[in-house]
């Protein structure tokens, strides 16, 4: 099962709010999804009110392997700066393994 982070979006017509939830990546968007980590309000004019992340939950669901849209990656960047950096440098690293692996069995042939 792959597990996405995205929002799902709630509320009324022309009053949307959303949901940033923890999903099946083959479920609709505003089908059943495995938890809420935050919300975001674009109709709210305060910034306290706007959105919401729990920090520890979406570190978890990261860490299990869910991978997080566009969308909702726009979203935590700007709420949990940390949490993004920490998957940038993790991918980062992945990227550097695979092309030392990748160059030594370059030379191992040679």
């Amino acid at each position: 099962m792959a597990l996405k982070i995205r929002l799902r979006q709630q509320g009324r017509a022309k009053r949307a709010f959303y949901r940033l939830v923890v999903t099946d990546s083959r479920a609709p968007r505003d089908g059943k999804y495995l938890e809420a980590v935050g919300w975001y309000n674009p109709v709210e004019v305060e910034q306290e009110k706007q959105s919401f992340v729990k920090p520890e939950r979406l570190k978890h669901w990261l860490s299990v392997g869910a991978q997080l849209t566009d969308n909702a990656a726009a979203l935590v960047k700007r709420l949990e700066p940390a949490i993004m950096r920490e998957q940038v440098e993790k991918e980062l690293a992945h990227r550097a393994k695979v092309c030392a692996k990748r160059k030594a069995k370059k030379e191992a042939k040679a």
